[in-house]
């Protein structure tokens, strides 16, 4: 069974950087993707960033593309979030997910972490 724990959310202020990460465990992941998602108060959940466990191709939403970078590092079985130049838009629980390459549905998620982000 795949856990997912993140870690390294908290209060920044605008413009700041802040980096989450998310530690995975219960089977290898050579052939999962992994992602980012968010939702802030009264919003739907919202994709963030992914990443392909093996060869490391990422993807990136439109709102983050160019502030934010998706990194893993398979030997500590950890995913990051690096966010840089961020904004009040940002602030949201965080949430780490995985899935299989082969599906379209991510069917791991974590606890989620808040990040909150004053002007």
């Amino acid at each position: 069974q795949v856990q997912l724990v993140e870690s390294g959310g908290g209060l920044v202020q605008a413009g700041g950087s802040l980096r989450l990460s998310c530690a995975a465990s219960g089977r290898t992941f050579g052939s999962y993707r992994m992602g980012w998602f968010r939702q802030a108060p009264g919003k739907e959940r919202e994709f963030v960033a992914s990443i392909v466990w093996s060869g490391g191709f990422t993807n990136y939403a439109d709102t983050v593309l160019g502030r934010f970078t998706i990194s893993r590092d398979t030997s500590k079985n950890t995913v990051y979030l690096q966010m840089s130049s961020l904004t009040t838009e940002d602030t949201a629980v965080y949430y780490c997910a995985a899935g299989k390459l082969a599906l379209v549905e991510y069917d791991a998620w974590g606890q989620g972490t808040q990040v909150t982000v004053s002007s």
